[in-house]
C-alpha cells in the first residue's frame, strides 16, 4: 500500500500522513456519525470510487483510526467505525469545520448533502457557555437516497445540549439541510424561509429567533473561493 510520508519528524507531519489523502477526514466524518457498512460510504461520500474508499479505509485500520466490527443477528453484516484514537479527532474536526465556515455560502449546483450532517453540525457547533433556555426539534428532510433525520436541542445555563427528537418543544421545524443550517447560523431566518416555503414549522414560531444562540457559528461567511 502507497503511503505518502513527509519524512520530517513533526507531529503535525505524521498527522497529515495519516489524514491527509484525499477523502481520508470524510471518512472519519461519517464514522462520526455511528457505525456504517461500505456501501453506507460509498453512497453518502458522492464521487468516491470503490477501490478509493478501500484505500482509504485500509490505510486507516493501518493507523488504528478505524476497524471493523461484525454486528451481530439479525444484522450479521461487517461495518467501520471509529476506535479511540479516531473518537479523538472528534473535537478536532469539530474546530476544523468551524474554520471551513469561512467559506461556506450557499450550496453550490451538484453539492452533496446529506440530512444527517445537520445533526453532525449541531454536535460540533453546539454553545458550550449558557444559552436561551429554549427547545427545538429539527427535521432535515430526505434527500434522494438519503433518509430524514431528525433531533432535538435544547438550551440551558449549561450550554446547549443534543438529543433524539422528543417533546415538549417551542417548535418543530422541518426543512432540506441546508435550509436548516442558514436558520442555526442566523445567516437566513425562520421568516424569510417561510416566506419561500422552504419550511414547516409547529409551535411558537417565534422561539426561532433564539435558535441561532444555542451554537458557536459564524454568521457571516467569507464568500472568497481563494
Amino acid at each position: 500500500m502507497a503511503q505518502y510520508r513527509y519524512g520530517q519528524f513533526c507531529p503535525l507531519a505524521r498527522a497529515a500522513e495519516v489524514l491527509g489523502q484525499r477523502w481520508s477526514l470524510l471518512v472519519v466524518r461519517e464514522l462520526l456519525l455511528g457505525p456504517q457498512r461500505f456501501a453506507d460510504l460509498r453512497r453518502r461520500l458522492a464521487g468516491v470510487s470503490p477501490s478509493v474508499l478501500a484505500a482509504r479505509l485500509a490505510e486507516l485500520e493501518t493507523y488504528a483510526v478505524i476497524e471493523r466490527r461484525e454486528l451481530p443477528p439479525p444484522a450479521a453484516r461487517e461495518v467501520y467505525a471509529l476506535t479511540p484514537h479516531g473518537e479523538a479527532l472528534r473535537p478536532i474536526l469539530g474546530e476544523l469545520a468551524r474554520w471551513g465556515l469561512r467559506w461556506m455560502s450557499a450550496p453550490k449546483r451538484g453539492d452533496h448533502i446529506e440530512p444527517e450532517w445537520v445533526r453532525l453540525a449541531a454536535e460540533m457547533f453546539a454553545a458550550a457557555g449558557p444559552t436561551p433556555a429554549r427547545a427545538f426539534e429539527l427535521r432535515a428532510r430526505a434527500c434522494g437516497e438519503a433518509p430524514a433525520a431528525s433531533f432535538k436541542v435544547a438550551g440551558g445555563p449549561r450550554g446547549t445540549r443534543i438529543a433524539a427528537a422528543a417533546a415538549p418543544v417551542d417548535a418543530s421545524v422541518e426543512a432540506p439541510a441546508a435550509q436548516l443550517i442558514a436558520l442555526m447560523s442566523g445567516v437566513a431566518s425562520a421568516r424569510e424561509l417561510a416566506r419561500t416555503k422552504q419550511i414547516a414549522i409547529a409551535g411558537d414560531a417565534s422561539a426561532l429567533a433564539d435558535l441561532p444562540a444555542l451554537f458557536s457559528m459564524s454568521s457571516a461567511p467569507n464568500h472568497s473561493t481563494t
